[in-house]
């Protein structure tokens, strides 16, 4: 059962996509669907999306880190200052993190993603049930339609300028938030 709601999800977030026509316009709230690490679809959060693309979502930490949010599928670079350098829309992949606070464990130049997909710009900072979390960017500068079928991957897929910019913000050690 869980398999067929998956799947319902993935071809909704898969439309929404088209409808859009393309990833950053989808709207906040719309994803593809994401398993959490018991194998169910991750659900929105009631929690309040911020009114402004840049503005921080609540309880997001403090000091320079990365803020990922689960339910707006955006991740915003934050500065010592608290405020965001810069924020994007990216495209999970069918595993998500438990929202808390974590640091990158490695980072690879380049790699093969979970999906089959050449990436670049790795950033990996958990693992949930053998499934590697990271940020990445695909080399080809495509970014997913939806997850793909049957599979579990942990790639929280960029565009490239945004794999690059993430890049040289979060090194070894650097916090990551994750959030609803």
């Amino acid at each position: 059962m869980t398999g067929l709601t998956a799947a319902a999800l993935a071809a909704v977030g898969v439309l929404a996509v088209q409808a859009t026509g393309s990833a950053d316009e989808m709207p906040e709230g719309v994803r593809p669907a994401a398993a959490d690490g018991a194998g169910t679809t991750a659900a929105a959060s009631a929690s309040p999306s911020p009114e402004r693309k840049d503005e921080l979502p609540p309880a997001s930490g403090s000091g320079t880190r990365v803020v990922y949010s689960l339910r707006a599928d955006r991740v915003w670079l934050v500065g010592e200052d608290g405020k965001a350098r810069t924020t994007y829309v990216v495209v999970p992949g069918t595993v998500d993190p438990a929202p808390g606070t974590y640091t990158v464990a490695s980072r690879s130049a380049s790699g093969v993603g979970g999906d089959g997909v050449a990436v670049e710009n790795v950033v990996r900072f958990t693992t949930v049930d053998s499934v590697v979390i990271g940020f990445s960017a695909a080399k080809d500068g495509s970014l997913p339609d939806a997850p793909p079928p049957g599979q579990q991957t942990g790639g929280i897929r960029e565009k490239r300028k945004d794999g690059a910019a993430l890049w040289k913000f979060a090194t070894v050690g650097s916090k990551i938030v994750v959030v609803r």
